[in-house]
């Protein structure tokens, strides 16, 4: 399975999942979703990527357009606890389920410990990717608090720099796990 054909399963987004009209001729008008814990309405087209409602309908900004395809990780959010690129996943996908972006991620004005490390590491060159680093950072984290450098290596598979950062994202999410 491709990774885009994984993503798109960890998402449910199949056409065949897609939610039908109430009736033959009603139409959606407007869709639900829960962005780090704020439940909101959107009147987009169901089918408009997630990323382009967080970022001009909410004002988030941590998820970035990288490649529209789902395939460079600056875009990454979770939903339901799942790394997803929010460029290519449609917005009626998310319906009923829980988005976490970046700016999410630590309650209040505090900062996860990723975002932390990522800091204290100095790890960020251009910082473009750095936020679709953090999301998958963080779930790896999530499901083993304490990664050696092959889990995290392998968490960020999915995730591009470009300016050649890694070995530092990489050692400021080994630090984030002993924190």
């Amino acid at each position: 399975m491709s990774a885009r054909e994984d993503a798109q399963h960890a998402r449910g987004a199949t056409g065949a999942d897609r939610p039908a009209p109430d009736g033959p001729c009603e139409e959606r008008t407007q869709t639900r979703l829960t962005v780090n814990g704020s439940v909101h309405e959107s009147a987009a087209d169901p089918d408009t990527p997630l990323l382009y409602v967080l970022r001009n309908e909410l004002g988030l900004m941590g998820a970035r357009f990288g490649c529209g395809l789902g395939l460079c990780g600056a875009c990454f959010v979770h939903v339901d606890g799942a790394v997803v690129a929010s460029c290519d996943t449609p917005l009626w996908s998310v319906e009923g389920k829980a988005v976490v972006t970046v700016e999410g991620l630590a309650p209040g004005d505090g900062l996860h410990p990723v975002q932390q490390a990522m800091l204290d590491e100095q790890a960020a060159q251009c910082a473009y990717c750095v936020t679709g680093m953090v999301m998958s950072a963080a779930a790896l984290l999530e499901r083993s608090p304490h990664p050696d450098r092959a889990e995290v290596v392998e968490a960020l598979e999915r995730n591009l720099c470009r300016c050649g950062a890694h070995n530092r994202m990489v050692r400021a999410i080994l630090r984030a796990g002993d924190g």
